[in-house]
């Protein structure tokens, strides 16, 4: 079997489990409409799919995925929105009460931020788009410049989702939900090599295990 039939195999599973077994209840009720409370912004990084770790199933999550997991700054005007589009109507449209920006180790995205684009891979559209978080990268290196290259590129990752929490305050009706109350900011940071998950403080300003 090929790396591509298992995802047939894999969708016959799904069929079986969700659309022939006890729970089809639940995508009758999907095919009414969603009512997720959270979106989640998470890397495409393939090894962290926010439905798994979070152990959730359809329809609890709205989620968007990019390269490192990034917000960009609210702005008017020309060029495509994607992520822009996204948190208008998980926000406006769902009414989700929470953004979880879900960051994690061994990031690609963040690498090349950090260390530059690896040869033999143009970056015409990566360096522009990863250049968002390079704040992070410039904080790294001025408030840890003895760390080893390993240790700066994981704070850098954790900075990264900081400066996202602050790209989103920049919308107005993002700002307006949290100075109401009917929205809360989240940033966590997931270790893939030992499992954890680390949830950042806003009181303060520290990363602490999230159990």
């Amino acid at each position: 079997m090929t790396e591509f039939e298992k995802l047939i195999d894999g969708y016959r599973r799904f069929h079986a489990n969700y659309f022939m077994a006890d729970e089809q209840q639940l995508f009758a009720e999907l095919s009414q409409g969603q009512k997720p409370s959270t979106l989640v912004i998470a890397c495409s990084d393939s090894r962290v799919d926010p439905a798994i770790v979070m152990d959730c199933k359809p329809g609890d999550l709205f989620v968007v995925r990019n390269v490192a997991n990034l917000v960009p700054p609210y702005e008017q005007g020309g060029g495509y929105h994607g992520v822009s589009a996204a948190l208008e109507f998980g926000v406006c449209a769902l009414g989700v009460q929470h953004i979880v920006v879900l960051g994690h180790r061994q990031c690609g995205g963040i690498k090349a931020l950090f260390e530059g684009i690896p040869e033999g891979l143009p970056g015409e559209f990566i360096t522009p788009w990863v250049n968002m978080a390079r704040r992070a990268e410039q904080r790294v290196n001025a408030d840890f410049p003895h760390l080893s290259a390993a240790d700066k590129l994981c704070q850098c990752e954790m900075a990264a989702i900081i400066v996202s929490l602050d790209n989103l305050r920049t919308f107005p009706w993002i700002k307006s939900r949290l100075d109401s109350g009917t929205l809360k900011l989240h940033g966590w940071y997931f270790d893939i090599m030992n499992g954890a998950m680390l949830n950042y403080d806003q009181d303060t300003l520290t990363y602490k295990a999230l159990t």
